[in-house]
């Protein structure tokens, strides 16, 4: 890139579980876009610096953070960058489709803001571990074993 082009995109965050994903779609023209040293073309994803097949490996990861594109019909129109943090891949991958969908209602709110809240995407998933509670087993719901004789 030689000439300075203004990068301009939509940013959103995203959450799930303990984890939090912070998403950017960058507009794209015909030429790429560099994000973080990496040159992003249209339809690109990457996840903390690397592409998101090799982040969310598997067929099912690939198909559910693609379909918030698919029901929108956006598919390979940007260019997104994702920086995911905490929890574990599950939690992440649920943080980065909220971000994607949250992004994608900034784009344009009125032709996408039902399709995603039909579908469920726009709905953060209040479930989360509960806390482990005094005089318990371990665990937030396991019991004591109790004592026959």
């Amino acid at each position: 890139m030689s000439e300075e082009q203004k990068v301009s995109y939509y940013e959103a965050v995203g959450r799930r579980k303990e984890s939090t994903a912070r998403v950017r779609l960058y507009v794209v023209g015909d030429a790429s876009v560099a994000v973080a040293g990496q040159s992003l073309e249209k339809g690109a994803m990457v996840v903390n610096g690397r592409k998101v097949e090799q982040y969310f490996p598997g067929e099912v990861a690939q198909k559910m953070y693609l379909e918030p594109f698919r029901t929108t019909n956006t598919l390979n129109r940007f260019a997104v960058s994702v920086k995911a943090v905490g929890g574990g891949l599950s939690g992440q991958l649920g943080a980065v489709i909220h971000g994607i969908s949250r992004a994608l209602e900034k784009v344009d709110r009125e032709k996408f803001r039902p399709i995603l809240k039909k579908r469920g995407f726009m709905t953060r998933d209040p479930r989360a571990k509960q806390r482990r509670k005094a005089g318990y087993a371990g665990k937030a719901r396991a019991r004591k074993q109790s004592p026959k004789r």
